[in-house]
Order: C-alpha cells, then sequence, then structure tokens
C-alpha cells in the first residue's frame, strides 16, 4: 500500500514513467484479486511496482491472457477454440490414428457446417471401429442434411435396434427425417411419436404437426403447435435462440391452419 501511494504521490511531479508503472501494478493488482491470488494480490498493493513486475512474468503471462487478463477477457476471435481444437485432434491423429479422435473431429466439422469434410472423418473413423454407434448415427445425419436420405436410413435404423433412445433421442428424430424425406409417412408419424413420448423438443413436435397436417388432422396439428408456442413463453434465451427456426416454422404452419 505504501509503494502504491508513493508512487501515486510522485505523479503530482509529473513524471510519465510513474504514472505508467503506477497504472501498470492497479492492473495486475486487479488482475490478482479477480484471479483469487491473494499473496501477490497483497505483495503488489503494499509493495513497489516491481512485485507487479514479478507477478506479470510468474503469472499473468504463464496462465495467458485468456484466462485472466483485463485486456481478453471474454472475448475471442469467432471460431478460434474450434480451430485449436481441430488442430489438437489432427496432431493426435497423426501420432495415434485412433477412431475416436476421427469421430470427434467429423463432429468439429459438422458443427462447422462442412459435411463433406465431416463425411470423410466419419468413414476414417469407422474404418477403425466398424461398431461405434455414436459415429454411425452421427454420419447417418450428416448424409441426411446432404440430402442423401436413403444412405442415412440404414445407418440409423442399424443404431436403433441397439438403442431406440440413442443420443436422447435425437438419432431416432433424425430417422423420422429421412422416412419423411423418402416419403414414408406412417413410419415417420409413428417415429415422431415414439419422440415424443420422453422428449418436447420442438423439432420434433413441428415436424410431427406438420405430417398430422398434411394428412388433415388439423385439430392435432393444431395442439401441437399450442404446445410448442406455449412452451416458448417460458424457455429461457439461449433456448429461444436455439429453437428459432422451429418457432417461425410453428408460427408459419399456424397461419395456414
Amino acid at each position: 500500500m505504501l509503494g502504491l501511494i508513493h508512487d501515486l504521490m510522485q505523479l503530482s511531479l509529473g513524471n510519465p514513467l510513474l504514472l505508467i508503472g503506477a497504472a501498470f501494478q492497479i492492473w495486475m493488482l486487479v488482475d490478482a484479486v479477480r484471479r483469487e491470488e491473494w499473496i501477490w494480490a497483497a505483495c503488489i498493493l503494499f509493495f513497489s511496482v516491481f512485485s507487479a513486475v514479478f507477478y506479470y512474468f510468474m503469472v499473468y503471462r504463464m496462465h495467458g491472457p485468456s484466462a485472466g487478463g483485463l485486456g481478453l477477457r471474454g472475448f475471442e476471435l469467432p471460431g478460434a477454440a474450434d480451430r485449436r481444437r481441430i488442430k489438437e485432434l489432427e496432431a493426435r491423429i497423426h501420432h495415434l490414428d485412433k477412431a475416436r479422435d476421427h469421430s470427434d473431429l467429423a463432429d468439429l466439422y459438422f458443427s462447422q457446417g462442412k459435411l463433406a469434410k465431416a463425411e470423410a472423418s466419419y468413414r476414417r473413423a469407422l474404418e477403425r471401429d466398424a461398431d461405434d454407434d455414436d459415429t454411425l448415427s452421427h454420419l447417418g445425419q450428416c448424409l441426411l442434411r446432404q440430402g442423401r436420405a436413403a444412405e442415412a436410413k440404414p445407418l440409423l435404423e442399424k443404431v436403433l435396434s441397439a438403442d431406440t433412445r440413442h443420443d436422447f433421442g435425437y438419432t431416432l428424430m433424425a430417422l423420422a427425417e429421412a422416412q419423411t424425406a423418402l416419403g414414408e409417412v406412417d413410419a415417420a408419424l409413428l417415429n415422431w411419436k415414439r419422440v415424443l413420448e420422453h422428449n418436447s423438443y420442438p423439432r420434433a413436435r413441428v415436424q410431427y404437426a406438420e405430417l398430422l397436417a398434411s394428412r388433415g388432422l388439423v385439430d392435432e396439428a393444431q395442439a401441437e403447435i399450442d404446445e410448442v408456442l406455449a412452451d416458448q413463453n417460458h424457455s429461457l434465451a439461449f433456448e429461444k435462440k436455439r429453437n428459432a427456426v422451429w418457432i417461425r416454422r410453428a408460427r408459419k404452419l399456424e397461419s395456414r391452419l
């Protein structure tokens, strides 16, 4: 404290170096408090700017700006985390060539919309482990998103033959979507109903309502839409954002009923 007060008093003399030193000392003090580095905080507070310099090299730089640097806290370039993870997985694949790493890399590509790359990585994963249900399911969903429902369907069915609730119902939803795309409406209706027995995903409820409406079952379709919109009013902000596409489809369907 005395060292910091001394520096601040000297500022009145107009020395710019002391001004910079005091500012740096306060910056490191705040960072130490936010990291709960109490001993360091005490040293920076009660002693001179040299304590702040030691802290900068021994703690702040060792942990990196993303761990607590005030200028970058909460900020990251778009996609930076994905790029780091991709590099990490590529390195692991180079050295270990494990199926799980190929599958994880494929999931990242899938999430980025790079479906051709995702498909290639899923297939490499299956070359190393042909029976991994997660990889089979995700490859099926990747093919479905590329408009290849006929190729996706047997993969999804294979996974569901062993676990009807695989991946919290997402695999069954994908199968229902594949069946809808292939014109197998009765089978799709049955599978949407099975999904909704255990889950209340707007993705499932809206597409189920759309198929009901296509069959002229207007009251049943309206009931499903009412439930989607009612749930939306009580959803958290991140859920509303995630489900926005399904809410738009629900309202569009409602306007046609």
